[in-house]
């Protein structure tokens, strides 16, 4: 069946258009008010989108705005006939005794603009779904880019009188001392880390990056519990290593502190039942929703994640691991990476929550010898992640270099674009895969020593 839309009179309000015009022409201060909510894209008819356009140069340039000028401008731009001429620019004149409504109006052409744009979007949208010559995650992507383009265009903001602001900010304030606390943010759980970091802020892009098997995955994961546990803030987490399964084994193991490996085997002791039965029971009512897709593009991951946002209102990312998601076609894999990490900081600035991306580092530290601690250029593959990055947080463990302490791991806080840098110290009890405040650590008896288990961190 042919589609019909284009066939039919787009929304407009030829009207409203003219008596902004007119309105504008006859004050100068409805100009200014014009300007704030339209541009010349919102005018349906060719010759109104001409006159707007001359009277904002003119504007623009501080010159009397008024028949002659504006006459004399669409001649010296060749548009004076676009415009239908001096007679018409009258007519505009004439029409309107004040230009009291032009506010008013211009909010109905802004309305009628943005159904135009609706209906253009969709129409190319359902043409490229005919042709279907593009990939299918790189269209739905570019519908909703488009979509969400367009409900961003009528978010217009203009100046908030300090007034108006100064009541909430002080309510805000008091708040805050009344809790006593530095963190304005998602908390960690880690107490050192928090008060330097004052927890992930809204709209920031954390890349935790290490080499494998040092403990990025199992941090991420201690800090989704907490969140979703300790403060009620849905986590939604996508792992593209490990299964669902292994990614609630591996929380289970942590949050009862049960050993993994025994976990694993099933040679449970007497005493690990009530823990893991208590520990199932926080997590079943803890918010944490879980993709296990092991092939996820940007597309689908920025996709799967609004749609999260609007059901659950989700507060706080995990992403497992950044090198894993496909993006773009490019010439080469680092040019695809950097696309990926733009993608995902524009993401996380769109639904105004931290995003945590799982990062590998490259093989260079290796190579480095000494204690080789990473540092910001050992990012793997791209530049991109450093620069689209607010916080990056390196996680070393000396002891898998045989060095000393064992136990104890480096949280190093590479990068903070609004705070500082430095390094925090964590316990890290691998038979739970768990990191922990230095304080808070709990004594383990031999028989559940590391010594027993294999590696099982990443």
């Amino acid at each position: 069946m042919a589609d019909k839309v284009t066939e039919r009179t787009q929304p407009q309000a030829v009207e409203a258009e003219a008596s902004v015009l007119g309105g504008m022409l006859l004050e100068r201060s409805a100009i200014g008010r014009a300007v704030e909510l339209l541009d010349d894209t919102c005018f349906y008819l060719d010759s109104h989108r001409a006159i707007f356009s001359t009277i904002c140069i003119l504007y623009d340039k501080r010159v009397p705005v008024d028949l002659v000028t504006v006459t004399e401008e669409l001649k010296k731009r060749k548009q004076l006939d676009k415009a239908g001429g001096a007679s018409y620019i009258s007519v505009l004149l004439e029409r309107v005794a004040t230009g009291a409504n032009v506010e008013y109006h211009a909010r109905i052409i802004l309305e009628k603009a943005v159904l135009r744009k609706l209906i253009q979007s969709a129409t190319g949208i359902v043409q490229r779904s005919y042709e279907g010559t593009e990939d299918v995650d790189e269209l739905l992507d570019d519908a909703e880019n488009k979509i969400f383009s367009i409900r961003q265009s009528r978010l217009k903001r203009g100046f908030v009188s300090v007034r108006t602001l100064i009541k909430g900010s002080f309510e805000a304030i008091e708040e805050l001392s009344k809790r006593k606390k530095h963190i304005t943010g998602i908390e960690s759980g880690f107490v050192d880390l928090d008060r330097r970091t004052s927890g992930f802020q809204n709209s920031d892009f954390v890349v935790v990056a290490s080499r494998p098997s040092m403990g990025k995955t199992s941090f991420a994961l201690n800090v989704a519990q907490h969140a979703a546990i300790n403060t009620r803030v849905p986590v939604g987490i996508f792992s593209l290593e490990m299964s669902k399964e292994q990614v609630v084994q591996r929380m289970l193991c942590s949050e009862a502190r049960v050993d993994a490996q025994r976990l694993r085997t099933g040679y449970l002791s007497d005493a690990d039942w009530p823990k893991l039965t208590a520990a199932a029971g926080r997590l079943n009512e803890a918010p944490i929703y879980i993709d296990d897709s092991a092939v996820l593009s940007i597309w689908e991951l920025k996709s799967k994640a609004r749609r999260l946002k609007s059901e659950v209102d989700v507060g706080v990312l995990m992403v497992d691991y950044m090198q894993l998601i496909s993006g773009p076609s490019s010439e080469n894999r680092q040019q695809e990476i950097s696309a990926i990490s733009r993608s995902l900081k524009a993401l996380a600035k769109e639904l105004d929550i931290p995003i945590l991306a799982m990062s590998q580092l490259s093989r260079a530290v290796e190579s480095r010898g000494g204690a080789r601690r990473p540092v910001l250029s050992d990012l793997r593959e791209s530049g991109a992640i450093e620069q689209d990055a607010d916080v990056v947080i390196m996680v070393y463990r000396p002891e898998l270099y045989g060095l000393q302490p064992e136990g104890v791991a480096e949280l190093i806080v590479a990068k903070q674009r609004n705070g500082p840098t430095g390094t925090e110290k964590l316990a890290f009890v691998k038979q739970y895969t768990r990191f922990e405040n230095m304080s808070g650590v709990e004594e383990v008896s031999p028989a559940e020593g590391a010594d027993e288990l294999g590696e099982v961190v990443s």
